[in-house]
């Protein structure tokens, strides 16, 4: 007896000196098992040296706390098992959950301390003295609950409406689906749901899932790293200016060095200007509106031959909105000669004058009232507007999970056999069709009315390709404009990206003059992924870490269907409550009677 009780004792020490053991060796080994089917949480090493490059607290603030609906409550929680990932492998990562619209007192210090976070955001560099004054305004807000709605917005983190459904009844409230992260005092935004024109909320949590690494990934390597590629903001040729393109600037700012370069010095000294471009990264150049010379083509010829990445962003009609209205509502649409047709033809494309005429288009608004001048604003489909949504077989890093992006006045591109890669980022949809200039645009264009059988000869034309290899100089075999002692006829591995709209970089202003975000119509309150595409352009032709390839990874997501459990409630319930104390009793009766049985006898 003694002896089975040493046994037991024995046992017990055992598995207890284990279980310690296990524990001190779970404190240093770190190991945990990803066992989703997409690999969800398996973090990609672009993510790892991400993570393991931060040396001090980064804090990231979720914005995703409260009760949600299924949809928002799985992205809720894809998001916070994401984030435990991260802090699993860095405990420097400090993640917080919190509710901006939270009312009570206990969560003021905290509202104040984001909209702090969220103003060095939005104001950079920022001298120390004027940071003492910023901090004593806040903690001197009367209504910190209205100035938290109001700094979120004004730093373009809009809240989203939501529709909760209870047993068929419906209610509306607000969420902020956004984060911030916040690393040696610089502060960067995250969103964390994606805005899809025409998806529903099903789709769009779907999406945002697959695209949280890569924004969290963008997000730490913006605030933990050195900015070291160089962007170009080309002038001199009537590009768009600075505050016309504010919003993409800013965005880029936060990764890139940017700065501005006139190509007015080519004139008097050419040889110098194409050294100064090739100190650059990348050329932007943003909706030319004068000619080139033939110099000005010869620098940059060369800037891309040597390496350089470009960005074209070219009109090749001369068409726009803002002449449009007017009080005959005419604009006429021609041709524009920036003299680069050649130039672009020999790298491997043609911008074709034509406007594309797109059924899948944008909204515009427009007065329809009488003479009594009490006008009644309503939408109608603008189709010289196309609203370019990416191909789902395009598995381009680019515009993977992207959401559509809004054209204007757009030009059908033509791609060219010459040895260079090509891969068409943005097309129009299935019932389109080119239209030849000149052109004369008319706003009663809304009232056509079109069939299929209109675009049996149209259809999916090309609005943004990706050129990839080794370009050929223009001035192959032809006499050089200037004399470049360094000139190469065949350049290195290189990319360039070309957008026939030079509008899809323009954001438009709010009553004051102030640039709102690159993607928002002010008319018709959409909102639209200008700026991710560009964005994804930019990282795509500079990424030197493999960050933008994050984009590509999928995740499948069973969502439950909220409609089903309406219809089968009284079943669901019957289930859930009934069935479980249903077994409860009979177990319970029969184990009376198994007791009573065995020790009724004598």
């Amino acid at each position: 007896m003694e002896t089975g009780k040493q046994n037991i004792r024995k046992q017990l020490l055992t598995t207890i000196a284990a279980l310690v053991v296990l524990n001190v060796a779970g404190s240093f080994i770190f190991k945990r098992f990803d066992l989703t089917a997409d690999k969800r949480y398996t973090l990609s090493e672009t993510s790892l040296n991400l993570v393991k490059s931060v040396k001090e607290p980064l804090y990231i603030d979720v914005f995703l706390e409260g009760e949600f609906p299924g949809e928002f409550k799985r992205l809720q929680d894809e998001t916070r098992q994401l984030l435990q990932e991260f802090s699993s492998y860095n405990t420097d990562v400090k993640v917080t959950f919190f509710n901006p619209l939270d009312k009570s007192e206990s969560t003021s210090d905290t509202k104040k301390e984001i909209i702090y976070n969220i103003f060095k955001m939005d104001n950079p560099g920022l001298p120390a003295n004027q940071e003492a004054e910023v901090k004593k305004s806040i903690q001197a807000i009367p209504d910190i609950d209205k100035a938290v709605f109001e700094t979120f917005s004004g730093a373009g983190m809009k809240p989203a409406s939501i529709t909760v459904n209870d047993k068929g009844k419906q209610s509306e409230s607000l969420i902020f689906p956004w984060a911030i992260a916040t690393y040696k005092g610089k502060t960067v935004k995250i969103p964390l749901l994606k805005n899809m024109r025409g998806a529903n909320t099903a789709e769009k949590v779907e999406s945002s899932v697959q695209h949280l690494e890569y924004v969290f990934a963008d997000a730490f390597n913006k605030v933990t790293s050195e900015k070291q590629k160089k962007i170009v903001i080309l002038q001199g040729n009537g590009e768009l200016k600075g505050r016309n393109i504010a919003s993409l600037i800013k965005a880029m700012r936060e990764s890139y060095h940017i700065g501005p370069f006139t190509m007015d010095s080519v004139a008097k000294n050419p040889q110098q200007t194409l050294n100064h471009l090739k100190s650059y990264d990348l050329a932007i150049i943003a909706k030319p509106t004068e000619a080139f010379t033939e110099e000005e083509k010869e620098v940059l010829d060369q800037y891309i031959i040597s390496g350089g990445k470009t960005l074209w962003l070219v009109d090749a009609v001369q068409a726009d909105m803002d002449s449009l209205y007017n009080s005959n509502g005419v604009t006429p649409a021609m041709a524009r000669n920036l003299n680069i047709n050649d130039m672009l033809f020999k790298y491997g494309v043609r911008i074709n004058p034509d406007l594309i005429k797109d059924e899948m288009s944008v909204n515009i608004k427009l007065a329809n009232g009488d003479n009594s001048g009490d006008s009644q604003y309503q939408q109608y489909r603008w189709k010289f507007s196309p609203f370019a949504y990416p191909d789902s077989i395009n598995q381009n890093p680019i515009v993977k999970n992207l959401g559509g992006v809004k054209m204007e006045f757009v030009n059908p591109i033509d791609t060219l056999k010459n040895g260079i890669k090509k891969n068409v980022l943005l097309s129009s949809s299935r019932y389109s069709k080119k239209v030849g200039t000149p052109l004369a645009v008319r706003l009663d264009m809304v009232a056509e009315r079109t069939t299929p059988k209109d675009y049996d000869q149209g259809g999916f034309l090309p609005m943004a390709v990706l050129l990839e290899g080794k370009f050929t100089s223009m001035y192959e075999n032809r006499a050089l404009p200037f004399k470049d002692p360094s000139y190469k006829v065949k350049g290195v591995d290189n990319k360039m990206i070309v957008i026939s709209d030079g509008d899809v970089a323009s954001n438009q202003f709010d009553k004051e003059g102030q640039p709102l975000e690159l993607g928002y119509d002010k008319w018709t309150g959409e909102f639209f992924e200008n700026k991710d595409f560009l964005m994804n352009c930019v990282n795509y032709l500079l990424d030197d870490n493999g960050l933008i390839n994050l984009r590509t990874k999928d995740v499948s997501l069973p969502m439950l269907n909220t409609q089903k459990v309406y219809d089968n409630y009284t079943m669901a319930k019957v289930i859930t409550v009934a069935v479980p104390l249903l077994v409860l009793g009979i177990f319970g009766v029969l184990f009376t009677w198994l007791r009573k049985r065995k020790y009724s006898k004598p």
